[in-house]
Protein backbone atom coordinates (compact mmCIF):
# COMPACT_ATOMS: atom_id res chain seq x y z
CA UNK A 1 0.00 0.00 0.00
CA UNK A 2 3.35 2.41 0.31
CA UNK A 3 3.02 2.34 3.64
CA UNK A 4 6.81 2.31 5.02
CA UNK A 5 7.07 0.21 8.25
CA UNK A 6 7.11 1.65 11.49
CA UNK A 7 9.78 2.28 14.11
CA UNK A 8 9.66 0.69 17.26
CA UNK A 9 10.78 1.54 20.35
CA UNK A 10 13.87 -0.16 21.87
CA UNK A 11 12.29 -2.78 23.75
CA UNK A 12 9.98 -3.81 20.64
CA UNK A 13 12.97 -3.76 18.70
CA UNK A 14 14.72 -6.40 20.75
CA UNK A 15 11.42 -8.57 20.95
CA UNK A 16 11.46 -8.66 17.10
CA UNK A 17 15.16 -9.59 17.02
CA UNK A 18 14.49 -12.04 19.93
CA UNK A 19 11.62 -13.71 17.74
CA UNK A 20 14.20 -14.07 14.73
CA UNK A 21 16.50 -15.98 16.70
CA UNK A 22 13.95 -18.26 18.14
CA UNK A 23 12.42 -18.62 14.68
CA UNK A 24 16.19 -19.25 13.34
CA UNK A 25 15.51 -23.06 14.58
CA UNK A 26 12.57 -22.92 12.07
CA UNK A 27 13.12 -25.02 8.95
CA UNK A 28 11.97 -23.19 6.04
CA UNK A 29 12.48 -24.51 2.70
CA UNK A 30 13.78 -21.95 -0.05
CA UNK A 31 12.36 -23.40 -3.29
CA UNK A 32 14.79 -23.23 -6.04
CA UNK A 33 14.29 -22.24 -9.55
CA UNK A 34 11.42 -20.29 -8.38
CA UNK A 35 9.34 -17.03 -8.05
CA UNK A 36 8.42 -15.89 -4.85
CA UNK A 37 6.28 -13.21 -3.71
CA UNK A 38 6.50 -12.30 -0.12
CA UNK A 39 4.49 -9.81 1.88
CA UNK A 40 5.97 -7.20 4.22
CA UNK A 41 5.03 -5.63 7.35
CA UNK A 42 2.55 -2.80 6.57
CA UNK A 43 3.18 -1.35 9.86
CA UNK A 44 4.35 -3.55 12.68
CA UNK A 45 8.02 -5.24 12.02
CA UNK A 46 6.49 -8.04 14.13
CA UNK A 47 3.90 -9.43 11.74
CA UNK A 48 7.01 -10.58 9.39
CA UNK A 49 6.93 -14.51 9.14
CA UNK A 50 9.46 -16.91 9.58
CA UNK A 51 9.70 -17.27 5.83
CA UNK A 52 10.04 -14.12 4.92
CA UNK A 53 13.33 -13.91 7.20
CA UNK A 54 14.35 -16.98 5.62
CA UNK A 55 13.83 -15.79 2.21
CA UNK A 56 15.02 -12.74 2.59
CA UNK A 57 18.37 -14.27 4.24
CA UNK A 58 18.55 -17.48 1.60
CA UNK A 59 17.11 -16.31 -1.75
CA UNK A 60 19.83 -15.33 -4.73
CA UNK A 61 18.09 -12.60 -5.76
CA UNK A 62 16.15 -10.14 -4.07
CA UNK A 63 13.62 -8.06 -6.19
CA UNK A 64 12.48 -4.78 -4.25
CA UNK A 65 10.35 -2.09 -4.37
CA UNK A 66 12.72 0.19 -2.70
CA UNK A 67 16.30 -1.55 -1.91
CA UNK A 68 16.67 1.41 0.72
CA UNK A 69 12.87 0.09 2.36
CA UNK A 70 14.40 -3.71 2.02
CA UNK A 71 17.63 -3.24 3.92
CA UNK A 72 16.13 -1.16 6.63
CA UNK A 73 13.25 -3.98 6.73
CA UNK A 74 16.26 -6.66 6.91
CA UNK A 75 18.43 -4.65 10.25
CA UNK A 76 14.92 -4.60 11.65
CA UNK A 77 14.14 -8.06 11.80
CA UNK A 78 18.22 -9.00 12.70
CA UNK A 79 18.54 -10.48 9.47
CA UNK A 80 21.09 -10.44 6.31
CA UNK A 81 20.46 -10.32 2.98
CA UNK A 82 22.80 -12.50 1.22
CA UNK A 83 21.94 -12.37 -2.29
CA UNK A 84 21.85 -9.69 -4.93
CA UNK A 85 19.43 -6.73 -4.82
CA UNK A 86 17.79 -5.54 -7.66
CA UNK A 87 15.14 -2.65 -7.70
CA UNK A 88 12.20 -3.55 -9.25
CA UNK A 89 9.54 -1.28 -9.58
CA UNK A 90 6.65 0.21 -11.41
CA UNK A 91 9.07 1.87 -13.83
CA UNK A 92 11.44 -1.25 -14.91
CA UNK A 93 9.73 -4.39 -13.96
CA UNK A 94 8.81 -4.90 -17.25
CA UNK A 95 11.78 -4.41 -18.34
CA UNK A 96 13.55 -6.39 -15.53
CA UNK A 97 11.07 -9.44 -15.37
CA UNK A 98 12.49 -11.47 -18.49
CA UNK A 99 16.16 -11.27 -17.05
CA UNK A 100 15.31 -12.18 -13.44
CA UNK A 101 13.45 -15.42 -14.69
CA UNK A 102 16.67 -15.83 -17.00
CA UNK A 103 17.98 -16.23 -13.70
CA UNK A 104 14.82 -18.78 -12.41
CA UNK A 105 15.05 -20.63 -15.18
CA UNK A 106 18.91 -21.55 -14.12
CA UNK A 107 17.89 -22.45 -10.60
CA UNK A 108 17.89 -19.16 -8.80
CA UNK A 109 15.07 -18.01 -5.78
CA UNK A 110 13.96 -14.48 -7.07
CA UNK A 111 12.40 -13.14 -3.96
CA UNK A 112 10.18 -10.49 -4.79
CA UNK A 113 8.72 -8.12 -1.97
CA UNK A 114 7.13 -4.44 -2.14
CA UNK A 115 7.54 -1.78 0.13
CA UNK A 116 4.85 -3.12 2.59
CA UNK A 117 1.78 -5.83 1.66
CA UNK A 118 1.73 -7.81 -0.90
CA UNK A 119 3.09 -7.26 -4.39
CA UNK A 120 0.94 -6.96 -7.00
CA UNK A 121 -1.81 -5.60 -4.86
CA UNK A 122 -1.02 -1.98 -5.95
CA UNK A 123 2.20 -3.00 -5.69
CA UNK A 124 5.19 -4.16 -8.68
CA UNK A 125 5.12 -7.87 -9.09
CA UNK A 126 2.43 -8.51 -11.68
CA UNK A 127 4.96 -8.68 -15.00
CA UNK A 128 7.22 -11.25 -13.68
CA UNK A 129 4.26 -13.46 -12.50
CA UNK A 130 2.77 -13.05 -16.02
CA UNK A 131 6.06 -13.73 -17.97
CA UNK A 132 6.74 -16.31 -14.86
CA UNK A 133 3.54 -17.87 -16.46
CA UNK A 134 4.15 -17.66 -19.64
CA UNK A 135 7.45 -19.45 -19.61
CA UNK A 136 5.86 -21.75 -17.57
CA UNK A 137 8.73 -21.45 -14.70
CA UNK A 138 6.79 -21.52 -10.91
CA UNK A 139 5.69 -18.99 -8.87
CA UNK A 140 4.61 -19.15 -5.19
CA UNK A 141 3.85 -16.65 -2.09
CA UNK A 142 4.67 -16.26 1.08
CA UNK A 143 1.76 -14.56 2.51
CA UNK A 144 1.28 -12.27 5.28
CA UNK A 145 0.16 -8.72 6.13
CA UNK A 146 -2.18 -7.14 4.46
CA UNK A 147 -4.00 -3.66 4.18
CA UNK A 148 -7.26 -4.76 1.96
CA UNK A 149 -7.80 -7.73 4.30
CA UNK A 150 -7.39 -6.08 8.05
CA UNK A 151 -9.71 -3.27 6.96
CA UNK A 152 -12.25 -5.38 5.67
CA UNK A 153 -12.25 -7.32 8.18
CA UNK A 154 -12.64 -4.18 11.10
CA UNK A 155 -15.09 -2.61 9.14
CA UNK A 156 -18.00 -4.44 10.70
CA UNK A 157 -19.63 -4.54 7.21
CA UNK A 158 -20.10 -7.92 5.23
CA UNK A 159 -17.31 -9.86 4.44
CA UNK A 160 -18.29 -13.04 2.71
CA UNK A 161 -18.74 -11.09 -1.07
CA UNK A 162 -16.55 -7.92 -1.72
CA UNK A 163 -14.65 -6.03 -4.33
CA UNK A 164 -10.97 -4.45 -4.10
CA UNK A 165 -11.05 -1.05 -6.53
CA UNK A 166 -7.59 -0.29 -5.44
CA UNK A 167 -6.54 3.83 -5.01
CA UNK A 168 -9.43 6.28 -6.50
CA UNK A 169 -8.63 8.38 -9.49
CA UNK A 170 -6.70 11.17 -8.73
CA UNK A 171 -8.86 13.51 -11.20
CA UNK A 172 -12.40 14.73 -10.12
CA UNK A 173 -14.25 13.88 -13.04
CA UNK A 174 -12.61 10.53 -13.90
CA UNK A 175 -13.38 9.56 -9.65
CA UNK A 176 -17.12 10.50 -10.44
CA UNK A 177 -17.33 8.33 -13.26
CA UNK A 178 -15.60 5.58 -11.47
CA UNK A 179 -17.93 6.15 -8.65
CA UNK A 180 -21.41 5.81 -10.84
CA UNK A 181 -19.92 2.57 -12.06
CA UNK A 182 -20.27 1.06 -8.70
CA UNK A 183 -23.31 2.94 -7.90
CA UNK A 184 -25.01 -0.49 -7.67
CA UNK A 185 -22.63 -2.79 -6.22
CA UNK A 186 -24.03 -5.46 -4.58
CA UNK A 187 -20.75 -6.42 -2.71
CA UNK A 188 -18.87 -4.28 0.12
CA UNK A 189 -16.41 -2.27 -1.59
CA UNK A 190 -12.72 -1.67 -0.68
CA UNK A 191 -10.33 1.53 -1.79
CA UNK A 192 -7.25 3.08 -0.88
CA UNK A 193 -7.30 7.01 -0.41
CA UNK A 194 -4.03 9.37 0.46
CA UNK A 195 -4.25 12.12 3.12
CA UNK A 196 -3.61 14.45 -0.10
CA UNK A 197 -7.43 13.45 -1.70
CA UNK A 198 -9.57 12.41 0.52
CA UNK A 199 -11.67 15.59 1.60
CA UNK A 200 -12.51 15.37 -2.02
CA UNK A 201 -13.11 11.87 -2.30
CA UNK A 202 -15.26 11.81 0.63
CA UNK A 203 -17.54 14.52 -1.14
CA UNK A 204 -17.94 12.45 -4.30
CA UNK A 205 -18.34 9.62 -2.12
CA UNK A 206 -21.23 10.86 -0.30
CA UNK A 207 -22.81 12.48 -3.96
CA UNK A 208 -22.59 9.06 -5.47
CA UNK A 209 -23.72 6.97 -2.47
CA UNK A 210 -25.90 9.13 -0.30
CA UNK A 211 -25.06 10.25 3.48
CA UNK A 212 -26.45 6.88 4.97
CA UNK A 213 -24.55 4.25 3.64
CA UNK A 214 -22.29 2.72 6.22
CA UNK A 215 -18.41 2.62 5.92
CA UNK A 216 -15.20 2.81 7.36
CA UNK A 217 -12.17 4.82 7.45
CA UNK A 218 -8.68 2.85 8.37
CA UNK A 219 -5.61 4.62 8.68
CA UNK A 220 -2.65 3.62 10.62
CA UNK A 221 -3.19 -0.52 10.27
CA UNK A 222 -0.95 -2.00 12.42
CA UNK A 223 0.74 0.66 13.91
CA UNK A 224 0.42 2.36 17.23
CA UNK A 225 -1.95 4.90 16.65
CA UNK A 226 -4.24 2.40 14.26
CA UNK A 227 -7.49 4.31 13.93
CA UNK A 228 -10.76 2.72 12.41
CA UNK A 229 -13.75 5.22 12.08
CA UNK A 230 -16.90 3.42 11.34
CA UNK A 231 -20.70 5.15 10.51
CA UNK A 232 -22.31 6.55 7.71
CA UNK A 233 -20.30 8.57 4.76
CA UNK A 234 -22.00 11.58 5.84
CA UNK A 235 -20.31 10.90 9.61
CA UNK A 236 -17.10 9.70 7.96
CA UNK A 237 -17.26 13.31 5.63
CA UNK A 238 -17.80 15.07 8.62
CA UNK A 239 -15.16 13.68 10.75
CA UNK A 240 -12.75 14.14 7.83
CA UNK A 241 -13.56 17.70 7.90
CA UNK A 242 -13.68 18.18 11.90
CA UNK A 243 -10.44 16.24 12.36
CA UNK A 244 -8.28 15.40 9.11
CA UNK A 245 -6.78 12.17 9.01
CA UNK A 246 -3.07 11.69 8.30
CA UNK A 247 -1.49 8.41 6.27
CA UNK A 248 -2.65 6.12 4.09
CA UNK A 249 -6.15 4.64 4.44
CA UNK A 250 -7.83 2.23 3.54
CA UNK A 251 -12.45 3.15 2.83
CA UNK A 252 -14.71 0.12 3.22
CA UNK A 253 -18.03 1.05 1.63
CA UNK A 254 -20.94 -1.25 1.95
CA UNK A 255 -22.78 -2.44 -1.10
CA UNK A 256 -25.94 -1.42 -2.36
CA UNK A 257 -29.13 -2.49 -1.12
CA UNK A 258 -31.40 -4.07 -3.15
CA UNK A 259 -33.66 -0.94 -3.57
CA UNK A 260 -30.20 1.47 -4.19
CA UNK A 261 -29.51 -1.59 -6.74
CA UNK A 262 -32.76 -1.68 -8.68
CA UNK A 263 -32.70 2.21 -8.36
CA UNK A 264 -29.52 2.24 -10.77
CA UNK A 265 -30.25 -0.01 -13.27
CA UNK A 266 -33.44 2.26 -15.22
CA UNK A 267 -30.86 4.94 -16.07
CA UNK A 268 -28.72 2.47 -18.81
CA UNK A 269 -30.19 2.94 -22.14
CA UNK A 270 -29.30 2.39 -25.25
CA UNK A 271 -28.28 4.34 -28.09
CA UNK A 272 -31.78 4.11 -29.46
CA UNK A 273 -33.70 4.22 -26.80
CA UNK A 274 -31.76 7.54 -26.32
CA UNK A 275 -32.22 8.56 -29.87
CA UNK A 276 -35.70 8.39 -29.23
CA UNK A 277 -35.35 10.30 -25.98
CA UNK A 278 -33.88 13.13 -27.22
CA UNK A 279 -36.08 13.60 -30.47
CA UNK A 280 -38.98 13.67 -27.91
CA UNK A 281 -36.87 16.18 -25.56
CA UNK A 282 -36.34 18.77 -29.02
CA UNK A 283 -39.90 18.42 -29.87
CA UNK A 284 -41.20 19.33 -25.81
CA UNK A 285 -38.84 21.56 -25.10
CA UNK A 286 -37.98 23.28 -28.59
CA UNK A 287 -34.80 22.32 -28.62
CA UNK A 288 -32.29 22.07 -31.66
CA UNK A 289 -31.57 17.77 -31.60
CA UNK A 290 -27.50 18.17 -30.43
CA UNK A 291 -28.28 20.23 -27.64
CA UNK A 292 -31.41 17.77 -26.83
CA UNK A 293 -28.96 14.61 -27.16
CA UNK A 294 -26.33 16.33 -25.21
CA UNK A 295 -28.45 16.58 -22.58
CA UNK A 296 -29.77 12.99 -22.43
CA UNK A 297 -26.30 11.85 -22.76
CA UNK A 298 -25.32 13.44 -19.63
CA UNK A 299 -28.41 12.16 -17.81
CA UNK A 300 -27.85 8.63 -18.87
CA UNK A 301 -24.34 7.30 -18.06
CA UNK A 302 -23.43 3.63 -19.06
CA UNK A 303 -22.74 0.97 -16.98
CA UNK A 304 -19.62 1.59 -16.43
CA UNK A 305 -20.00 5.45 -15.39
CA UNK A 306 -19.24 6.49 -18.87
CA UNK A 307 -21.30 8.34 -21.37
CA UNK A 308 -22.76 6.86 -24.50
CA UNK A 309 -20.99 8.31 -28.12
CA UNK A 310 -23.17 11.61 -28.79
CA UNK A 311 -22.18 11.09 -32.58
CA UNK A 312 -23.71 7.69 -32.36
CA UNK A 313 -27.10 8.37 -30.93
CA UNK A 314 -27.02 11.60 -33.42
CA UNK A 315 -26.75 8.73 -35.97
CA UNK A 316 -29.61 7.06 -34.81
CA UNK A 317 -31.76 10.02 -34.45
CA UNK A 318 -31.27 10.29 -38.60
CA UNK A 319 -31.60 6.96 -38.85
CA UNK A 320 -35.00 6.91 -36.88
CA UNK A 321 -36.26 9.92 -38.93
CA UNK A 322 -35.28 8.20 -42.11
Amino acid sequence: MGEGVETRDGDAGAEAVQQSEQQSDTVVAIPAGTVVLAATPIGNVGDASARLRALLEHADIVAAEDTRRLYDLANRLGVHVNGRVVAYHDHNERDKADGLLDNVETGATVLVVSDAGMPTINDPGLAIVRRAIERGLPVTCAPGPSAVLDALALSGLPTDRFCYEGFLPRKHSERVQHLRMLQGERRTIVFYETLHRIDDSMDDLLDAFGPNRRMALCRELTKDYEQIRRGTIAEIRDGVREDPPRGEMVLVVAGASDEEAASVAPNTLSVEDMAVLAIDRALEDGLRIKEAITQVVGEHPLPDGSLANRKQVYQAVLAIKR
